[in-house]
């Protein structure tokens, strides 16, 4: 692989593929070590090797996770649009927030390979103390993340000082985007699969510019199916990627994500999202919720409301959707279950949750 930088720049130091190697020996055999850091390591030594290809874990929310041969040409031409779309420079600050285990925190490192930047690492699950002294021109992390820093007295700080910040890995709830909005800095929602490189598309949530439009990154466009689902198209593969989000094409490089195919629920004819359901009462019922479905004889499935936690007052609830929602789009049963299934990412798994409320 000689089609990219032979080294790195971590936390200032300036390593070779064989400073890697070694401190990769280094980490793998220290009990103390983190795992975050022998996940980068161990990325970092499958980089600089000989193969064309890494190997890269989806996210498994549509699906078991699984691990796919992703090719570093790809990764480098997604590094390099990303890098163009948001005026990266030679000798930039990024930090790597997110765990090399998954696409985003490897495509981090890649960027900053590529664009001969400096890499600050952090552990992922840790408070961030770093941000109170030191600025970054780019970061991502998942919004869970950003929920937690916005919770502490200095987290609206901490995240200003990284001046481009890309949010992504699951969906965002309206308060924490209202949250977001309110911050200085550039902050991001990305779009994209394991098999893009990380992402293909942004949408701003802070500024004058905030928007619930996706923009495509250069060289990428889209389209959607004969079931409206997303198309993307990236010049380094023949065909197009196929998604299973329903979105509306506002032109070649612009898009709406309305929800997912496999999630759309049928009742009386009429299709329903459950995402575009949950907008709408994100700011009313707290903790987390979903739209999910139970069969239904005369309209095929009827819409439920599915709450995480123990059980509480329905009537409330039933007021509640009353005042928000219109008739058609209310659920008619209310569920509660103690603990969501999700991903290792923190994606939920709907079709599992489904299936739980159909056997109480």
């Amino acid at each position: 692989m000689n089609s990219t930088n032979d080294y790195i720049i971590l936390n200032g130091n300036k390593l070779s593929a064989i400073d890697i190697s070694g401190l990769l020996v280094q980490k793998a055999t220290d009990q103390y070590a983190p795992e975050w850091e022998k996940e980068l390591f161990l990325f970092l030594n499958e980089w600089f090797s000989d193969s064309d290809f890494v190997l890269a874990q989806t996210s498994g929310s549509t699906g078991e996770p699984k691990q796919i041969e992703l090719s570093k040409s790809v990764m480098v031409k997604s590094a390099e649009r990303t890098i163009e779309f948001f005026g990266l420079q030679k000798g930039n600050r990024l930090l790597l927030s997110l765990s090399c285990q998954y696409i985003a925190g490897k495509m981090m490192v890649v960027r900053a390979i590529v664009g001969q930047m400096d890499l600050v690492t952090v552990d992922p699950s840790g408070d961030f103390d770093i941000l109170k002294n030191e600025t970054f021109d780019f970061g991502a992390m998942v919004p869970n993340q950003v929920f937690k820093l916005l919770e502490t007295p200095s987290g609206k700080e901490k995240l200003e000082n990284i001046h481009n910040l890309l949010i992504g890995g699951s969906s965002i709830p309206a308060a924490l985007e209202t949250q977001i909005s309110r911050l200085k800095s550039r902050v991001v929602s990305t779009y994209g699969m394991t098999e893009t490189a990380s992402h293909i598309a942004i949408r701003e949530l802070s500024g004058v510019n905030r928007s619930d439009i996706y923009n495509c990154l250069p060289g990428i466009s889209v389209t959607t199916n004969e079931n409206e689902c997303l198309q993307i198209h990236v010049p380094e593969y023949n065909e197009p990627l196929q998604t299973n989000d329903i979105a509306e094409i506002l032109s070649p490089a612009s898009f709406r994500i309305l929800g997912r195919a496999d999630d759309a629920i049928i009742s009386g004819g009429i299709k329903y999202f459950p995402e575009t359901i949950e907008k709408k009462l994100e700011t009313v019922i707290e903790g987390r919720f979903v739209i999910s479905s139970m069969p239904d004889e005369k309209l095929g499935e009827r819409l439920a409301l599915v709450i995480e936690g123990k059980q509480t007052g329905i009537e409330p609830i039933n007021q509640t959707l009353k005042k928000l929602l219109p008739q058609f789009e209310r659920p008619k049963t209310i569920y509660f279950l103690e603990k969501f299934p999700e991903t290792s990412t923190g994606k939920l798994k709907r079709n599992e949750i489904k299936q739980l409320i159909q056997g109480i």
